[in-house]
């Protein structure tokens, strides 16, 4: 079995906070807004990163959604899956729910992430290495979804459950709303990509959150076609909850 390094949850965490700390320095100094602040921040943190990961561990492999797909790192039991902005929109309007992305997958399982939340006042970054306590649950169970393609399924699921739908930007900052104790389920029906939900699975699932498929399958990473179908990260208590709700409503569609 490929094991990890002693030092590569550190490593990830240093990058992504570098990484944001580098955005917030594009945002402030570049004059630039909206598309072109957004497409100058992936840049810019994509070489970052992809540099100094390459630099650190030139044995492993690399995804990153801002470069060309390698087919080499197929071949790597270990292979960093990073977003150098996830929530490209939420960055050139200037808002703060957006995050960097670092993760290890090994043998195709996020094993390793950090996820930055550097739009934060005082910035963020959450860990797989470093699990922090849940907070309570809320009496009504809370929904964190796009605030721009809120998917059915999970407004479905959270009318059948008496929950609550709260709006948000990126799925980083979506998934670690549910860290966070700010929601208690991330549904997405909606398709992602790895680099989507690498690292917040991994820094998710090390918190003790619920990580899978909306049909309860494991995700698998660094596979040839890099998208992800759908994703739920939620509180383990509420688990099988949703899955029963899911499983009524996949039920109604096939008699439909």
């Amino acid at each position: 079995m490929t094991l990890a390094q002693p030092d590569d949850a550190e490593l990830a965490a240093r990058l992504a906070a570098e990484a944001g700390r580098l955005l917030l320095a594009v945002r402030d100094r570049s004059g630039l807004t909206g598309k072109a602040l957004g497409q100058a921040g992936d840049a810019a943190a994509n070489r970052f990163l992809c540099d100094a990961i390459r630099a650190a561990r030139p044995e492993d492999g690399l995804l990153s959604e801002e470069e060309k797909d390698n087919p080499e790192r197929l071949s790597k039991s270990r292979v960093w899956i990073v977003d150098p902005v996830d929530g490209t929109r939420e960055y050139g309007e200037g808002r703060d729910d957006w995050a960097v992305h670092v993760a290890l997958a090994i043998d195709g399982v996020a094993r390793i992430g950090a996820v930055a939340l550097p739009g934060l006042d005082g910035g963020m970054v959450l860990r797989s290495d470093k699990p922090l306590p849940l907070q309570a649950l809320a009496k009504r169970p809370r929904f964190v979804v796009s605030r721009t393609r809120p998917p059915e399924v999970a407004a479905a699921v959270a009318a059948a459950l008496g929950g609550d739908l709260v709006a948000m930007g990126s799925a980083g900052a979506k998934a670690m709303a549910v860290v966070r104790g700010e929601a208690e389920v991330y549904l997405h029906s909606g398709g992602q990509y790895e680099w989507d939900n690498c690292a917040p699975v991994a820094v998710a699932a090390a918190h003790g959150l619920h990580c899978s498929r909306l049909n309860g399958r494991i995700i698998r990473y660094n596979k040839s076609d890099t998208m992800v179908p759908d994703l739920l990260i939620c509180r383990r208590e509420l688990a099988n909850l949703v899955h029963e709700q899911l499983s009524l409503l996949n039920g109604d569609a096939d008699r439909a």
